[in-house]
């Protein structure tokens, strides 16, 4: 399938190479430096490339293009998707996936990539197992590896790669039990000169990172999953039951992974929380022109608007730009005729505007359109989609009786005699920060729940647990609980907005 793989920088220069067959010539990359040239951006280098003896299939992540050189058809997006999975391994590994860093790491790169597919197919793709087939680099075991002359490959064979959960190791233990789930959405939207939204679509993922001990049982379910449509799960999910109950049912793997992407359309009510007002005019009979823009949040619930950044692509017929901002940095370029003004944070009280004059060129007559305004920015703690879900630990071994004075739902105890028998919990939400900690006691306990409602957008609605001797367990032997802190981590969101004139 994959003969062999190409890491090329930005900068055209090809800085590692891997072959799982015949040793595949670099002059093959030349049908893609040519197509490098024809794209304006490197975003736009197309995918798939035709050779006469080879298809090059690309993918362009942190200023590389990772180029996979295959003989024969192969449904390409499967090429793809390994591609991508490559440098999600990468940054697991390093932290951050970079030309530097997988340079200094070029061993363990080697061998990873070895692991990951085996005569050119795909093999062990999942972080967890390669991990144990290849340990990460630190700098104790780098000191280590120089001084006794050993590697970074694993001493045993992965157990969980044979097992119903490939994606998850065995024998996964931490002194602190925690799991974070992240939503981030981004917004496409083109809005009209007059303020009215004319399409808006939501893209949006939620990113884990579970450290729990053992193997999890994990339940999550939504106030409103009739809102998602175009869902993407990772492997881990079951799908059957996200079909006839829209809950997802999942064992996570162990560590940073992306548990679902989804898509709101434009059927949706989507509403956008930064607003434009522009004022764009050029004269007929002079060579100049008026430019003002100002940027403001609109129905934020109250969070703050970072990382505003304002591009305009302005006509060839524009000389210069005499702007000034009231806030920020501002550049235009004369040769691309690109502005670009970052704003950063956005301060409710004053808003931020630049304005200013527009020269164009001698002899030239006005522009027939006026530039298109793209805004980019950034708010945390907040999704739009109005995405709420409620994480529920199906499975939680160790036997404790649950008070169900101040929780929503609770299941019953465990009977006397069997103490390991699997608890579910169904933690409901209301308003407010959430945390859970199951403490280690010496004793039978009683958890208290004092349940918190989410934020907007939510968190982990979970609770908080009192050490108290339980009556009705005085039978039971003691037991020690391992401790779940589902800590509350906000929402991230991320969203581009297209304003067009």
């Amino acid at each position: 399938m994959i003969h062999s793989l190409f890491l090329i920088n930005a900068s055209g220069d090809i800085f590692l190479e891997k072959h799982w067959k015949s040793v595949v010539s670099r002059s093959v990359c030349d049908y893609f430096f040519e197509a490098q040239e024809r794209a304006s951006e490197a975003e736009n280098v197309p995918p798939v490339i035709p050779t006469p003896h080879h298809y090059l299939l690309s993918v362009y992540r942190h200023k590389i293009f990772f180029v996979a050189v295959i003989q024969s058809e192969v449904p390409p997006l499967f090429v793809i998707e390994f591609l991508h999975r490559v440098v999600d391994t990468f940054q697991d590994y390093f932290g951050v996936c970079s030309e530097v860093i997988i340079k200094d790491n070029v061993v363990v790169v080697y061998e990873v990539l070895e692991e990951m597919l085996d005569n050119g197919f795909p093999l062990a793709t999942e972080s967890n197992i390669l991990k144990e087939l290849i340990k990460p680099p630190t700098i104790l075991r780098t000191v280590v590896n120089t001084i006794t002359g050993s590697t970074n490959v694993g001493d045993q064979l992965p157990t969980g790669q044979l097992s119903v959960v490939p994606w998850r190791r065995t024998g996964v233990k931490y002194t602190n039990n925690e799991a974070y789930f992240d939503v981030v959405e981004e917004i496409d939207a083109i809005i009209d000169k007059s303020g009215s939204t004319i399409t808006a679509e939501i893209q949006g993922v939620i990113d884990a990172c579970v450290k729990l001990t053992g193997m999890p049982d994990l339940t999550l379910s939504f106030m409103n999953p009739r809102l998602l449509d175009d869902v993407s799960f990772h492997p881990c999910v079951r799908f059957k039951r996200w079909e006839s109950e829209r809950i997802l049912s999942f064992i996570p793997p162990d560590g940073n992974f992306r548990l679902l992407s989804y898509h709101v359309s434009a059927q949706n009510l989507v509403a956008i929380p930064v607003y434009v007002k522009h004022n764009i005019s050029f004269r007929d009979s002079s060579s100049l022109g008026r430019f003002e823009i100002t940027v403001g949040p609109k129905q934020t619930m109250g969070k703050t608007v970072e990382g505003v950044m304002v591009t305009s692509q302005m006509p060839k017929s524009v000389l210069n730009m005499t702007l000034t901002p009231s806030q920020g940095t501002h550049a235009f370029d004369p040769v691309t005729k690109l502005l670009s003004w970052d704003v950063g944070k956005i301060n409710p009280q004053k808003l931020p505007s630049l304005k200013g004059s527009v020269s164009l060129q001698a002899g030239t007559s006005k522009p027939d359109e006026n530039p298109t305004i793209n805004l980019q920015f950034k708010i945390q703690q907040l999704a739009i989609s109005e995405f709420r879900g409620v994480l529920n630990p199906a499975k939680i071994t160790n036997h404790f009786c649950v008070n169900a004075g101040n929780v929503s739902a609770a299941t019953a105890d465990a009977p006397a005699d069997d103490p390991d028998q699997v608890h579910p919990l169904v933690l409901q939400t209301h308003q407010g920060p959430s945390r859970v900690a199951l403490q280690r006691s010496s004793r039978p306990v009683k958890i208290s729940f004092f349940i918190f409602a989410l934020l907007f957008p939510p968190s982990l609605a979970l609770g908080v647990f009192t050490d108290t001797p339980c009556v009705g367990c005085s039978q039971i032997k003691s037991s020690s609980l391992s401790q779940i802190n589902f800590m509350k981590n906000p929402f991230a969101g991320s969203f581009l907005l297209r304003n067009k004139m």
